[in-house]
């Protein structure tokens, strides 16, 4: 199972903002029924939902099981880490979202997404230009964040979403 050593070994590794695969060795010491994986996944799950975007793989280094499968989810994780979406769609998507869910309103003043870039890979960093940058709650940007995991993917990679105050010369 996931040690609390490990569950702070990935905590410096999501704060760091690296891409990350779960890999569960010797899977074929432990005893299975049709639920076992089901149940180890939702152990994961609950011990690791501050980095839920994770990838795991169950393998066997003794007996090569799954072993062969390792490579290609690493380089499928790295890949999604240096996913770069254009201005454009990643607008497209963001403007879909807020006119599904609107923006809480704060003392009656409702936060404003005026566009959106992203500005880095590895890890993937947008920046969203705001009205105002104290109106975005964190329940708004982890709503942000879903959106753009549905559209995009990221799997296995954090996503860093940067709220800034729109210049009024812009």
């Amino acid at each position: 199972g996931i040690t609390e050593q490990d569950v702070k070994i990935c905590g410096y590794v999501h704060e760091q903002g690296k891409p990350s695969v779960i890999v569960m060795n010797k899977w074929d010491m432990v005893e299975k029924d049709t639920n076992t994986i089901n149940k180890y996944k939702a152990t994961l799950q609950e011990e690791l939902k501050f980095m839920d975007y994770f990838c795991d793989i169950f393998i066997s280094a003794q007996t090569g099981q799954r072993v062969e499968k390792l490579l290609d989810i690493v380089n499928e994780v790295y890949l999604e880490a240096r996913k770069r979406i254009t201005t454009g769609q990643l607008n497209d998507v963001i403007f879909n979202a807020m006119a599904t869910t609107e923006p809480p309103s704060v003392n009656g003043k409702r936060l404003k997404i005026l566009y959106a870039t992203q500005a880095e890979v590895c890890p993937p960093i947008f920046i969203l230009f705001v009205n105002d940058e104290t109106l975005m709650h964190f329940s708004y940007r982890r709503h942000i964040e879903n959106v753009i995991r549905r559209s995009f993917g990221f799997k296995g990679t954090p996503i860093k979403i940067i709220t800034r105050n729109q210049d009024k010369d812009e």
